[in-house]
């Protein structure tokens, strides 16, 4: 396994709870079903999409990342690129003031152009570009 996968493998191992921007109401398109999988597969899942409240399926949805009633391990985003940034800021904030967010981890095809930088600073791991469904499978092995 190279250095980046091994990072995903262990970061998502290590994690219980997760908070899903941007997850969908819409069944059928990843941010939906991703999400859905992973609280069948045992993770702890909340939605953040002030759209989609107060549940998708069985995830209960919150508005914000700091309407999140338990500590976060992974921050997982399915929003464009374009909004990572304020998203990642969001999360940082949470950290300050809730000392929780092991892990911001965008997917497949989302990235930041700041986004490895901030979370350095701020402790925070980083993955970016990367489907938490797909890391899941060798997680299951």
């Amino acid at each position: 396994m190279n250095a980046e996968l091994t990072l995903a493998v262990e970061t998502l191992k290590a994690a219980k709870n997760i908070a899903v921007v941007g997850l969908s109401r819409n069944p059928g398109k990843s941010a939906h079903d991703i999400p859905l999988f992973m609280a069948s597969a045992g993770y702890n899942i909340i939605g953040v999409n002030p759209h989609a409240t107060p549940a998708v399926a069985t995830v209960p949805v919150v508005d914000t990342l700091l309407d999140v009633p338990f500590t976060i391990d992974i921050v997982n985003v399915f929003r464009p690129s374009e909004d990572t940034d304020a998203i990642i800021d969001q999360a940082i904030t949470r950290k300050t003031q809730q000392g929780d967010v092991s892990c911001i981890w965008l997917q497949q095809g989302i990235t930041s152009k700041h986004g490895a930088v901030k979370c350095a600073a701020a402790g925070i791991t980083y993955i970016e570009d990367t489907c938490i469904y797909v890391i899941q499978q060798y997680v299951r092995v």
